[in-house]
């Protein structure tokens, strides 16, 4: 299949979605992950109007991003290292992984040298799994709490990563567990602006996070493909 045929199919998987619960299309975003491709298949990409792209690792996002970081919206989704934000910062205009208070201080530093503010999601393990990243839900009101005073971070949202299940409807708790939580955060007002983002879904449950009010979807291997001989797999 095509690049442009997979483009028209999973538009059309979300708006059949966005039909389903009574959304608007204009709300989903989608970021195309391109960190199982290559650089040309990355520039293709832009070419066919994906004008969000996710990356991983710095290490596998520096040539792309030498090459086409004019081009499109560009959101590091990996977990990321705190010494990798000088790297990431300035480039990446979105954060979805902040999960712990030691990267929130080098990311408010690194861009108050830079004179910038980093549009960040907190991380939550919503799904409690061992092997997953992300603060714990019952932590981040605290976190937002101490991290109030970084003027240089701004949170729009939260983000989470659901277990690959063999059956998306099985997802569903976790997707809805990020919204409740989401609201919830907001009813305590512990940021200047209300959280509006969600960034959660991937290629095998995108469709039931966005029932559940994802903002934001990341589609690597059903939107751009997956090149295993590359060297950027």
């Amino acid at each position: 299949m095509s690049l442009e045929e997979r483009i028209q199919q999973v538009n059309q998987k979300i708006e059949d979605a966005c039909r389903r619960s009574n959304r608007h299309r204009d709300d989903v975003n989608v970021i195309a992950v391109t960190k199982y491709v290559s650089l040309e298949t990355t520039g293709s990409v832009l070419d066919h109007g994906l004008e969000h792209i996710g990356e991983n690792r710095w290490q596998d996002a520096q040539a792309k991003w030498e090459a086409f970081g004019q081009q499109g919206t560009w959101h590091f989704i990996g977990h990321l290292q705190t010494n990798k934000v000088k790297d990431v910062i300035g480039k990446f205009r979105y954060i979805h992984s902040l999960d712990r208070l030691s990267l929130a201080k080098e990311l408010d530093k690194k861009a108050a040298s830079l004179g910038i503010q980093v549009e960040t999601f907190l991380q939550v393990n919503i799904s409690g799994e061992e092997s997953k990243y992300g603060l714990q839900p019952e932590q981040a009101s605290s976190f937002l709490r101490d991290i109030r005073s970084f003027n240089n971070l701004k949170v729009v949202g939260l983000m989470t990563m659901a277990p690959h299940e063999e059956d998306p409807e099985l997802t569903r708790p976790v997707f809805r567990g990020l919204r409740e939580l989401r609201d919830q955060l907001n009813g305590q007002a512990l940021t200047a602006e209300p959280l509006t983002e969600l960034s959660m879904g991937m290629s095998n449950d995108f469709e039931v996070a966005i029932e559940e009010g994802a903002t934001w979807v990341r589609l690597g291997s059903i939107l751009v493909g997956k090149e295993e001989g590359s060297r950027w797999a």
